[in-house]
């Protein structure tokens, strides 16, 4: 991971390319469901792993995710993308972390 590097989840309802293409660049640790037998698996559970690994969430599912962050005290982050094609999903992700790179440490 690199200087700025974070680490993250991206939720089964967007591509499990993002994952690779942010692996790619060697500056973010990014997970897919399907690439770590996580799939299926309920918000709440994916909040507990994410919390654990430090792992900032990546969805499109903002109304559920945003139940489940506010009853936690403390969590890594979330990441909400609008529905939209997986190039637009891309470039605003990089948007956001290029975001939070600017401010310094996650």
């Amino acid at each position: 991971m690199g200087a700025c590097g974070v680490k993250l989840f991206i939720d089964e309802c967007l591509s499990p390319e993002l994952a690779i293409r942010l692996n790619a660049s060697g500056q973010h640790d990014a997970v897919h469901p399907l690439h770590v037998g996580r799939r299926g698996e309920p918000d709440h559970r994916v909040l507990a792993w994410c919390i654990a690994e430090g792992r900032v969430i990546v969805t499109e599912n903002a109304r559920d995710f945003r139940k489940l962050i506010g009853r936690v005290e403390l969590h890594p982050g979330l990441i909400i993308l609008p529905a939209v094609d997986k190039e637009a999903s891309w470039r605003l992700l990089q948007a956001a972390l290029a975001f939070i790179a600017e401010r310094g440490e996650a």
